[in-house]
């Protein structure tokens, strides 16, 4: 058995962090190393899609669900304007394999988004 990402180690309250907004299957929180003015991150609640291809393949309202809570976000911190990322792969700079989206907006660095 695996051990539990660290997304639901935040959700479950063992890794303290700042749940900003939530649905009953996604939650947000902000990147501990922000690229951009905004950099939030978009969750599932459920760690079984590693990554945001497994994620429309095996629960396409999920990922509605996710894209939908990314978008208030980014009216309530920024100007309805985001850039929505996922990273789907060690060379693409995914490192935690729960899936999740980057909301980022405001100005942007051109550098990796990393995790």
């Amino acid at each position: 058995m695996s051990e539990p990402s660290i997304f639901t180690r935040i959700l479950g309250g063992e890794i303290p962090s700042e749940i900003i907004a939530e649905t009953e299957n996604v939650f947000a929180i902000r990147d501990i190393a922000p690229k951009a003015p905004v950099h939030l991150l978009v969750i599932p609640k459920r760690e079984e899609y590693r990554n945001v291809v497994e994620l429309a393949a095996g629960d396409p309202d999920l990922l509605a669900e996710l894209i939908g809570l990314a978008s208030s976000l980014a009216a309530e911190h920024a100007d309805g304007d985001f850039r929505l990322v996922f990273n789907t792969g060690p060379n693409a700079g995914q490192t935690v394999f729960h899936v999740h989206a980057h909301v980022l907006a405001g100005g942007l660095e051109e550098e990796s988004l990393g995790a």
